[in-house]
């Protein structure tokens, strides 16, 4: 579970960072996860586990950042004929960001899991059938990636 809430951690990060220009260093602070969580008087140490997710989320948030151009430029080329990505909803823009990143910086991950993890989070958190369509195009770009690198 370790990947995966490290993936819903960036993907609502990049969300943030698109609706309220969040700086990059407020978002890797994590504050803002805080409101998620059970209400205690005393912050807890976070666990071994919830360390590892937050340095997964940190490294999938500050890389796609970081390469926001080229991963805009992705999307934009795997769209159907007629659309741009300022059409695409927040949620489904942020999710297509962090999977685009994996996808195409993170040479040790799985682009199938990348893909399901991407489509499960599209389903608890996107538009109705908006997972078809992060499918679709995310389809697009791994096989537009594989092609390059054969």
């Amino acid at each position: 579970m370790s990947r995966r809430r490290g993936r819903i951690v960036a993907f609502q990060a990049l969300y943030s960072w698109d609706v309220s220009k969040s700086s990059l260093e407020d978002l890797l602070t994590f504050t803002w996860l805080e409101k998620d969580t059970v209400n205690t008087k005393e912050p807890k140490e976070p666990t071994a586990s919830q360390k590892n997710d937050m340095d997964f989320a940190s490294l999938i948030i500050a890389g796609t950042i970081d390469h926001i151009d080229e991963i805009d430029a992705s999307i934009e080329r795997h769209l159907a004929a007629n659309w741009s990505k300022d059409r695409l909803n927040k949620v489904a823009l942020a999710i297509l960001r962090t999977s685009v990143y994996q996808i195409k910086y993170q040479s040790e991950a799985q682009p199938g899991i990348i893909i399901d993890e991407a489509v499960n989070i599209a389903k608890e958190y996107g538009a109705d059938d908006s997972y078809k369509f992060i499918n679709a195009v995310l389809d697009k770009i791994v096989k537009d990636e594989a092609s390059k690198n054969s």
